[in-house]
């Protein structure tokens, strides 16, 4: 599993077919965390962005846990993959039944859209056999209108070989994202990564035989013993494998994981000690938006950076707010007024599926000020920032002035009704969404 996460952009357009928007009521007045009263009529509604459906596959397993990882997975013996496939087929052809039982309902419009991106995360879902990935896919063919652009796999560089490739190609899978993290060994064997820099190197030409031209590479800024000459050479090593995608993640540090909670506790155990500072991060992040821009590659989000016409497909749908399914345990769904998240435990997820149920843990009804909220935070994860006009019109709020503040300090920037975050603060990011969150 990757260790960040997406964003939105506004725009009137996406490649695939134009971005409908629709408003949908809800049944109370609420009021923001922005201080202003949302007035009942406008507060019924809540923006809706219509584009081509999205799926989402969760694949919880890995052969290692990382130790900067945070996220429900689990090493298991590779005689529970096949169960755990055959529930996610099961799910999601009678997903809408199901989900009717948990309380949950669809919209109509839903069942009317194309699906045209699907993207098995994890996990490390290139584990799997390659029959199970292409059945899953044929569950969705057999359930949806689909017209696939875009199918990614999260996959580590070791697990990648010719006749795997060639099956995923054939399945459909035309984009891999690689956990590379890093070029350094020293890193990777400290961060608990089970591939090496060879293995980087051997997997791409793997990739590229098989008819899978479409790759991106993960890094992560402040990974043990990661000095800020070994960070360079990681970029520069990128650059020359050049793929499509790229992905830059500071290392996050929290209980949830080994290497975080170490780092809290101030012990030295995960190389804890070898952490390079905060500030040493940020540098790292400003000096891959400079190495990777001059390489050619477009800025569109705060951690995402793509070759002209490779932008996940995929992920724009989470930061553009548009409605996508996600199958199997632990999967979350956003329905444009609805979101959901089954269980985490997968031995308990496909006992569920099993039993004719689906897991549901989690369920909310978006109100508008949530909306309003997702709307700020995920536009300004985005390079091309948001229209506040447009926003402020639709829920009949006022919040120009909450943004003066962080205008005048120079952490966001405006142009007309556009307000974007500045590009020399991007590192600090997450401290402008708290001081706009108050």
């Amino acid at each position: 599993m990757r260790p960040g996460e997406p964003s939105l952009i506004p725009t009137s357009y996406c490649s695939g077919g134009p971005l409908r928007r629709a408003s949908f009521e809800c049944d109370r007045a609420v009021s923001g965390h922005f201080g202003a009263e949302i007035s009942h009529v406008r507060c019924a509604k809540v923006l809706v962005y219509f584009m081509s459906l999205g799926i989402y596959i969760q694949v919880p397993f890995c052969q290692t846990r990382c130790t900067y990882c945070n996220f429900h997975t689990g090493v298991v013996s590779s005689a529970r993959f096949a169960p755990y496939a055959e529930a996610v087929q099961t799910e999601i052809r009678q997903h809408q039944r199901r989900l009717q039982q948990s309380g949950i309902i669809l919209p109509g419009s839903l069942a009317q859209e194309t699906v045209d991106t699907v993207y098995f995360g994890g996990g490390t879902p290139s584990l799997l056999d390659p029959q199970h990935l292409d059945a899953m896919l044929d569950a969705i063919r057999e359930t949806f209108i689909h017209d696939f652009r875009e199918v990614t796999l999260e996959a580590d560089p070791e697990t990648i070989d010719s006749q795997k490739s060639a099956a995923w190609a054939a399945a459909g899978i035309n984009r891999v994202s690689f956990g590379v993290q890093s070029f350094s060994n020293l890193e990777l064997q400290a961060a608990g990564r089970m591939h090496r820099r060879a293995d980087i190197y051997r997997a791409v030409p793997v990739l590229h035989a098989a008819g899978i031209r479409n790759i991106s590479f993960d890094l992560i800024a402040g990974l043990p013993h990661q000095t800020p000459e070994s960070w360079r050479n990681s970029l520069d090593e990128l650059v020359q494998l050049a793929p499509q995608h790229v992905s830059i993640y500071l290392l996050e540090v929290d209980e949830g994981s080994r290497l975080g909670s170490e780092l809290l506790r101030g012990g030295t155990k995960y190389s804890a000690s070898a952490v390079p500072s905060d500030d040493a991060m940020a540098e790292s992040y400003d000096l891959a938006r400079a190495v990777l821009s001059a390489a050619g590659y477009q800025h569109y989000e705060i951690s995402n950076f793509a070759k002209p016409g490779f932008a996940s497909e995929h992920n724009r749908k989470y930061w553009r707010r548009a409605p996508y399914l996600g199958f199997g345990a632990g999967a979350h769904c956003f329905s444009g007024t609805q979101r959901w998240a089954k269980a985490h435990d997968a031995a308990a997820y496909v006992q569920s599926i099993a039993s004719g149920k689906i897991p549901v843990e989690q369920w909310e009804v978006i109100s508008a000020s949530q909306a309003l909220e997702e709307e700020l935070f995920l536009g300004l994860r985005q390079l091309a920032g948001i229209d506040l006009d447009r926003l402020q019109k639709f829920y009949g709020v006022s919040i120009s002035d909450r943004f003066q503040p962080l205008e005048s300090s120079g952490l966001l920037e405006r142009e007309g009704s556009v307000v974007r975050l500045a590009p020399k603060h991007l590192s600090i990011s997450n401290e402008v969404f708290v001081e706009l969150m108050r």
